[in-house]
């Protein structure tokens, strides 16, 4: 087990958002001359990095995960890593909360940055990196992309680019590693190294859009701002279609809790691990799950591939909001939707958590409207025409800063 030493030191006078888990004095320098050299990033506190410590934004000790493979090969390329941010409490979270008491807005304190990748998101929203390192497990790189105004990107599960390995897991099954980024060539810059391949742009002529845009899922806001995008794409050619899909939750929430409560089992022997009540609870919850339960909740997740399936033997792409408000108040546990209030973890892991659950490669590029973003999903595989189609949007002048 280990742990940061202290978990949580006072915010630095230039981290008013408490952004930052640790920076060394001097950043790990990349490789020189390598084709990411020159590009800074940050690495959210779940991976691990020889001599720094990992504590996952939480005061209860966490299992060590070993080096990871991934910010190794980012340095071997030539970026510089320049510190650790911190995340919503082990990842188990959408807002960014914490014991430190969590991480602010990066333009407005009184609201959440999105998590769990917070710091994350923050970071490059302040300009403090080119890039970040997140995770997505159910939206934690997509939601604080979208509530932060930059972009994300969550490739396909065991993408040979995007290694897991030396990252503490919340879910083996729905984890993954990607990248935040203020634009979407920066994202297919650092892509385009891992692979070795380069990703020529691609225009959005008779690309196939399924736009899923469930109605009483979003405020008004988030719906003007997906309604104009589709039209965006409309305008480029894209054909665009509206489909149904079903809450995925029912299967998404029994494995994720599950498994997180296998990778915490040692702390939750201790009679006060030191995770925050919320954080405690659930895990508590996982570990009470049945097997069968747990297996039902897998067949269930069958059933949600094979729906998916269906809707990629019609369309190239699907469009979706990726986050359900503009981002909401430190506190507010509950959102206001075009169908009522609903809790906010479940208004927006709805929309983000069947694309870690199946494993889909997604683009978070932000909206017209300020803090708002969509969700682009391909099917399993196709990261590279999927970057591509952003890099087609940028280049085009429809992926507006959110700022």
């Amino acid at each position: 087990m280990t742990g940061s030493a202290p978990p949580f030191p006072p915010a630095l006078p230039d981290d008013p958002q408490r952004a930052w888990a640790y920076r060394p004095a001097s950043p790990l320098p990349g490789v020189p001359g390598g084709p990411l050299s020159g590009l800074p990033f940050s690495v959210k506190d779940l991976y691990g990095v020889p001599g720094w410590p990992l504590g996952a934004s939480t005061r209860a000790p966490v299992p060590d995960p070993g080096e990871s493979v991934l910010v190794r090969r980012l340095l071997d390329l030539g970026a510089s890593a320049v510190g650790k941010t911190h995340l919503h409490e082990i990842a188990l979270g959408i807002t960014g909360l914490n014991g430190s008491g969590g991480t602010a807005h990066p333009a407005d304190p009184e609201r959440v940055p999105g998590g769990s990748s917070s710091g994350a998101a923050v970071s490059v929203a302040l300009g403090q990196v080119d890039f970040a390192l997140g995770t997505d497990t159910g939206g934690s790189i997509r939601i604080p992309a979208a509530w932060c105004g930059v972009t994300g990107f969550k490739p396909t599960k065991r993408h040979p680019a995007w290694s897991t390995e030396g990252v503490l897991p919340l879910s083996w099954t729905c984890d993954h590693a990607g990248p935040l980024a203020r634009d979407v060539r920066t994202v297919v810059r650092v892509h385009e190294a891992l692979t070795g391949q380069r990703v020529p742009v691609r225009d959005w002529a008779g690309v196939r859009v399924a736009l899923w845009l469930p109605d009483g899922w979003v405020d008004d806001a988030v719906h003007a701002a997906v309604r104009a995008f589709s039209t965006d794409l409309e305008g480029q050619g894209a054909q665009v279609t509206r489909v149904e899909l079903p809450e995925m939750l029912d299967a998404y929430t029994p494995i994720v809790i599950s498994e997180a409560a296998q990778v915490h089992a040692e702390a939750l022997r201790l009679e006060d691990p030191g995770f925050l009540p919320f954080t405690l609870t659930t895990l508590r919850q996982g570990a009470a799950l049945e097997p069968a339960e747990v297996q039902a909740a897998f067949e269930r997740r069958e059933e949600y591939r094979a729906r998916l399936d269906g809707v990629f033997t019609a369309f190239d792409v699907l469009l979706a909001p990726a986050v359900p408000t503009p981002p909401p108040l430190a506190g507010q546990d509950e959102v206001e939707l075009r169908d009522g209030r609903l809790p906010l973890r479940r208004a927006a892991l709805r929309l983000t958590a069947p694309f870690s659950l199946l494993g889909l490669p997604t683009l978070a590029v932000p909206a017209a409207t300020p803090f708002v973003g969509v969700q682009l999903v391909a099917p399993q595989g196709h990261d590279d025409r999927l970057l591509g189609l952003g890099l087609g949007l940028q280049s085009a002048g429809d992926v507006r800063s959110g700022s």
